[in-house]
């Protein structure tokens, strides 16, 4: 299992934290954010592949914002399989 750290933009949260195994999602953690929605999104990754999570939350926003902490998410992911490669 590795651990990938990534520095969100735009958003609340200050930092995502990506447990992964052979691409498999283990765990995500946010540091700042909406607790109960950053907890949420996090749950839900969990157990799935990550290229299916870059799918399913890139492009999501947060009201006015450009971004959200689900598509900074997406963005944190597509960097780690970027990286592996």
């Amino acid at each position: 299992m590795s651990t990938f750290s990534y520095k969100p933009s735009g958003v609340c949260s200050k930092l995502i934290e990506i447990d992964s195994d052979n691409n498999i999602i283990q765990a995500v953690r946010f540091t700042g954010g909406c607790s109960g929605n950053t907890q949420g999104v996090a749950s839900l990754c969990v157990g799935l592949d990550a290229k299916e999570v870059v799918k399913r939350l890139s492009g999501i926003k947060c009201g006015t914002k450009q971004t959200s902490c689900p598509d900074q998410l997406a963005m944190a992911i597509s960097k780690m399989l970027e990286e592996k490669a």
